[in-house]
């Protein structure tokens, strides 16, 4: 490995970070990460931290799971790659997709489609969805319905259907047929409402309101996280989901959830889905399902969908991946879920969620600058404020916090006037009051 001065002064020279401004990266030299273990990381300059954001959600089981560094070199041994296009697979595959449908049939879904990431998963589901209406002989739907604040990832469907203007408007114009109701964000609302069901009420109306706008028979489905995670850990009612799947069945439009974040337990349940007590027609995985130890992703379809695609008048699924089914990967999510159902790592979120959004009001009680607390599982966020009465956001006061965080020994993740956190589900109780403590002093510089 080069050296410090050599990593410093070459990081952003040729590399472009996503989501950053290439001219910023070369002024502010981002911090280079170079070693982990557990629930820590380290940076070049011997800094270690609580990584607190989890890599980018998806380090579930922490970074020094055995099992599946193990699976990885095995699967490399005997099989480093093989296509899963017509004709051909792989066992790993196989193996995998009867331990998906194990794990998912409680959601009703039974079949999937093999991606390499979120992104694939999120632009594969919304394909599917159209082609499935096509096949059913209703090939005018082809709309698609999302939340504001959603993230859906980045490719162009995916852009499409986010609900964030910074991913969307510097690639516009982009889908057609893509459109956007408010999200049950209760901070902040343009309805100006302060009762969490109330506000359900209001969103929902907004949706079946839109299918209605847009002519229920062009819509082809609506597609939500069942926590907003990028978004700013934006938790909906109970009720939400479940008054979504009920207009969208009485409109004839699918439901997509896209769990690409809170699959694999991170809710305190398997799935978001499961957690509200809802089962979608698609739902788009990745992030946990190898523990971010190896790119992959997969779209889960629900029983009734499957046999239009597979009986008579059903067709080719035209749509796929060089590294769809990748046996290392598939190897990966084999181990990882193992692991992942034999430390029940869900009801660990569970636990460990409700430690760390304890600590964290216990923060808001101190501390003027935090305007918000919002959690589910181990997904917390704090908002950030300049002035808690006027909720006036404070996008550079919460760099600062972040800043002060991370020399305090917590890596969380600063977005815009939110700090979120997401870490491992492997966290123990003395790292959330790690985190919280750190937090605590990362705060004392407002």
């Amino acid at each position: 490995m080069r050296d410090h001065n050599f990593l410093t002064e070459m990081n952003a020279r040729h590399l472009w970070h996503p989501m950053a401004h290439p001219g910023e990266m070369q002024a502010q030299p981002p911090r280079v990460i170079t070693g982990a273990a557990g629930v820590t990381i380290t940076d070049m300059d011997g800094h270690t931290t609580i990584d607190a954001v989890g890599g980018l959600w998806n380090v579930n089981l922490g970074y020094s799971c055995e099992p599946i560094k193990a699976a990885i070199a095995d699967q490399l041994g005997r099989l480093p790659y093989y296509s899963a296009f017509k004709g051909t697979t792989n066992d790993a595959a196989i193996e995998l997709s009867v331990r998906m449908a194990e794990m998912f049939a409680p959601d009703g879904l039974s079949r999937v489609f093999f991606t390499s990431g979120g992104s694939d998963s999120v632009d594969t589901a919304l394909k599917l969805a159209r082609q499935y209406h096509r096949l059913r002989g209703e090939a005018g739907r082809t709309k698609f319905i999302a939340l504001r604040k959603g993230y859906h990832g980045t490719h162009w469907g995916g852009a499409s259907v986010n609900g964030n203007p910074q991913f969307r408007a510097p690639y516009e114009p982009l889908l057609p047929g893509c459109f956007h109701v408010p999200a049950p964000y209760l901070y902040r609302n343009p309805f100006d409402e302060t009762d969490h069901d109330r506000l359900s009420v209001l969103c929902l109306a907004a949706l079946d309101a839109e299918i209605e706008m847009q002519v229920p028979g062009t819509v082809a489905a609506f597609i939500m996280e069942p926590v907003l995670g990028a978004g700013g850990v934006i938790v909906p009612p109970p009720g939400f989901m479940a008054g979504a799947r009920e207009i969208c069945d009485r409109h004839g439009v699918l439901l997509i959830a896209d769990e690409v974040i809170t699959g694999f337990g991170r809710t305190g349940d398997v799935s978001g889905s499961r957690h509200w007590g809802v089962k979608p027609d698609l739902m788009t995985l990745a992030k946990a399902m190898t523990s971010g130890y190896f790119p992959m992703g997969a779209v889960m379809v629900a029983d009734r969908l499957a046999g239009t695609f597979e009986g008579e008048g059903g067709a080719m699924i035209g749509t796929g991946y060089t590294y769809s089914g990748h046996p290392v990967g598939c190897a990966a999510a084999l181990a990882c879920l193992e692991e992942t159902e034999r430390l029940a790592l869900w009801d660990r979120a569970a636990h460990r969620g409700a430690r760390l959004k304890a600590g964290l009001h216990d923060l808001a009680q101190r501390h003027e600058a935090i305007g918000d607390v919002r959690g589910e599982g181990l997904m917390c966020a704090l908002e950030i404020v300049s002035d808690r009465d006027a909720r006036t956001a404070a996008p550079d006061l919460a760099g600062r916090i972040f800043e002060a965080t991370y020399k305090a020994g917590v890596m969380v993740r600063w977005s815009g006037t939110n700090l979120v956190m997401s870490p491992p589900l492997i966290l123990e109780d003395a790292d959330c009051d790690r985190i919280i403590a750190a937090l605590d002093e990362g705060l004392s510089v407002s």
